[in-house]
């Protein structure tokens, strides 16, 4: 069982970190007219490069890679394979050789990884790459050599399996290697900076400066021509103040490439806002950006603050992370999101990683200066991720909220944890009533959970660690009652993808009383987090839906808000999960069947229309061989003979309970969520459909089968 979980924990998360750096479309981007294109890689092979030893297979890759152009790019192959690619002569005829370039390397030794320009068989020219998981632009002055005959070489001397180099696209240029600094000027005369975006065009680093002050940054794939959408971030603070922004010209950039931003009174050209053909209907997504780990879920005096990883600037999650942000909605009924402005930016300490949010009801960290309880956000500065935070490392850093969450003030004495690992992140903060202390969790570089406590928030003492392998980032810890009995509590811990460990936590150390348990069975889970502060004992939690939405502007949904319990069954204690009731507030009309007989071949929702639905049925087992549904062309069926539900290739084992099944499904445009048993399956789906596809059907295989109940709420839009 340990090995099968284990193998199930890090495909999950192998396959969630090759979607991600998957997720780039392809496109063509526009060569200046006075560029000598060296190579492309846009071709099937490599053509006349010269290939020795083993590292770089038959020719360029066609997945995407974050900052790539085009639809292929050179790369070598990882699977212990050492070599080297090395181009035709070609002549020197710029003053400038560019090239993209990137790698996925840790702490590899220098030059082992490299690309090289020989002129006359000497290395001329080397570079190495020292920002990963993306591409960015290398230049060499070459001035000195035009007229000569020069090769590019690419070296991958490095055995390692997981470690690989990226290029795309090298050419010459006479923009100065060094990049020309290009800067304009305007004054903050409305509250939202507006910048046109076309997916696949270069990318530029921009950074925004008020009063001689960097106060913003971000990366984006700034229009030359035609626009697909308009990208924003909120002035507000600067309003009447004179805004410089300034970037690198490169190649691909021209020197006017600033000129198209401005300040609008909100997103430009967003008539079809919320109406977007992949626009989920009652999931929450961004107006515009990439969106994935939720954060600092918190319930205060009424409201549900949802805050969110997000890269406000792109479809993808941005060039290493350079735009990672703490997006934010709120809510009244977990149901209806109202979108407000980012509250914590990228700055020098790095760009915003997970973390959590609480509310400081005894002012222990000193913060609140009005009537309202402060909010404290606790997060990771992803140092280094960033030109702005250039050689920090990874550190955690809190902000305060005195004005019920809209705004955050950065503490001044960040970082309130330094590194203590390579990559430590993610903290997820609680009250622990029992010791009258804060404790953190904090995620180990893929090796453990650390356990810290404080008594302001602002100064940490180490506790202890829990090792585990299936502990992957995004920690959680909280308390559920078993079987509702509140004299009976089990703390629960988990990381991202969702595995969780049932045990006691003494306010220092966890001790797991269960083995590791698998929670969601679907193919779009990943990054929960449950809300604090919620009264009445409920655990909320919501979580990444991560789904690809191409061609539109914006990127991945949340899932549905589910409440969770802890039961006792058969196999154990086992995590519910389960739709909130506020859903009924979007309930429209309903359909209901009771002790029908359903014959094979038979659909007695055919004249069902519609796209949103919340689906509540009770199957019979008979002599069928299967039942279900048949949603938008995606079987979620019940196998009686194998005890199991199915969804495509996501799998679960569910036994009947008195001789029946009951499914819960939520339907909506890029999505649909099972939950069997009252939530004794959780199984969250990538159900992305065509035209043609959409259709409602409930079906039985090899015999009748007999419906005990069955109702279908169409739902409405929670962007009407």
């Amino acid at each position: 069982m340990k090995t099968q979980m284990k193998e199930t924990v890090m495909k999950i998360t192998s396959s969630l970190c090759l979607a991600i750096f998957t997720f780039t479309l392809p496109a063509c981007t526009r060569l200046a007219d006075d560029l000598i294109v060296i190579e492309d890689f846009e071709a099937a092979s490599y053509g006349e490069w010269t290939a020795e030893g083993n590292a770089f297979g038959k020719g360029p890759r066609e997945e995407g890679m974050v900052g790539a152009l085009g639809s292929r790019f050179a790369a070598s192959t990882g699977r212990s394979g050492v070599g080297t690619l090395t181009s035709p002569a070609f002549t020197i005829e710029r003053n400038a050789i560019y090239l993209l370039l990137g790698s996925i390397e840790v702490d590899g030794p220098p030059g082992d990884l490299a690309v090289e320009l020989l002129v006359d068989g000497d290395v001329v020219r080397t570079t190495s790459p020292t920002r990963h998981h993306a591409m960015f632009w290398e230049s060499w002055d070459v001035a000195e050599f035009k007229g000569k005959t020069g090769r590019i070489r690419i070296i991958d001397k490095d055995k390692r399996r997981a470690v690989f180099i990226f290029i795309d696209h090298i050419v010459q240029s006479d923009v100065l290697a060094e990049q020309p600094r290009l800067e304009r000027t305007i004054t903050v005369t409305k509250p939202v900076l507006n910048f046109p975006l076309k997916t696949g065009a270069a990318r530029h680093y921009i950074e925004l400066v008020v009063d001689g002050k960097q106060v913003r940054a971000m990366d984006v794939e700034l229009a030359t021509d035609d626009i697909d959408y308009w990208v924003v971030t909120d002035l507000s603070p600067w309003l009447g103040k004179e805004l410089l922004m300034r970037t690198r010209q490169h190649p691909l950039g021209n020197a006017h490439i600033l000129d198209r931003i401005s300040v609008e009174d909100g997103i430009r050209d967003a008539d079809d806002l919320y109406r977007e053909a992949l626009r989920p209907q009652f999931h929450f997504s961004s107006k515009r950006g990439w969106i994935n780990d939720t954060n600092g879920l918190v319930y205060y005096d009424g409201e549900y603050h949802l805050y969110y990883q997000h890269n406000p600037y792109g479809w993808d999650h941005s060039r290493n992370d350079y735009n990672k942000t703490w997006g934010h909605a709120v809510s009244t009924d977990l149901v209806h999101w109202t979108e407000l402005p980012g509250v914590i930016h990228p700055d020098h300490l790095g760009t915003i990683y997970s973390g959590s949010a609480v509310v400081d009801e005894h002012n222990t960290a000193g913060f609140q200066t009005g009537k309202e309880k402060p909010i404290i956000a606790v997060y990771t500065s992803a140092g280094g991720r960033s030109p702005w935070s250039e050689r920090k490392p990874f550190s955690q850093s809190i902000a305060y909220s005195n004005d019920r969450g809209r705004t955050f003030t950065p503490y001044e004495g960040n970082p309130v944890q330094p590194n203590i690992e390579y990559i430590n992140r993610d903290p997820r903060a609680i009250w622990h009533e029992p010791t009258g202390q804060w404790v953190i969790v904090l995620h180990f570089d893929e090796r453990a959970m650390a356990f810290f406590t404080s008594d302001d928030l602002k100064t940490w003492e180490y506790q202890s660690e829990f090792e585990s392998p299936y502990l992957v980032d995004c920690p959680e810890l909280f308390q559920l009652a078993v079987d509702g009995d509140e004299d009976n509590k089990k703390w629960i811990l988990y990381g991202g993808p969702g595995a969780y460990f049932v045990g006691d936590f003494d306010g220092k150390q966890y001790t797991p009383e269960t083995e590791i348990t698998r929670y969601s069975h679907g193919n779009c889970f990943y990054a929960s987090q449950t809300f604090s502060n919620v009264p009445k004992g409920r655990r909320v939690q919501m979580a990444w839906g991560v789904i690809p939405m191409r061609g539109m502007p914006f990127n991945q949904q949340l899932l549905f808000p589910v409440g969770l319990t802890l039961h006792t069954t058969d196999e154990g204690l086992r995590m519910f999960a389960y739709p909130v009731k506020e859903i009924e507030r979007i309930h429209g009309k309903e359909h209901t069947w009771s002790n029908a007989i359903l014959e094979p071949g038979q659909n007695i929702l055919s004249d069902i229309t519609g796209e949103l639905f919340d689906i509540d049925a009770r199957f019979e087992i008979r002599d069928a061989d299967e039942f279900g549904f048949l949603i938008n062309g995606f079987s979620v069926k019940y196998n009686a003979d194998k005890n199991e539900l199915s969804c495509g290739r996501s799998k679960a084992k569910l036994k009947p309970i008195d001789g029946k099944i009951r499914l819960r499904i939520l339907i909506d445009r890029v999505s649909i969520e099972i939950f069997a048993n009252d939530g004794r399956v959780y199984m969250p789906i990538r159900a992305i459909h065509t035209e043609d596809e959409r259709g409602l059907e409930v079906f039985t295989e090899g015999d009748s089968t007999k419906i005990s109940s069955l109702t279908i709420h169409e739902l409405k839009s929670i962007w009407n």
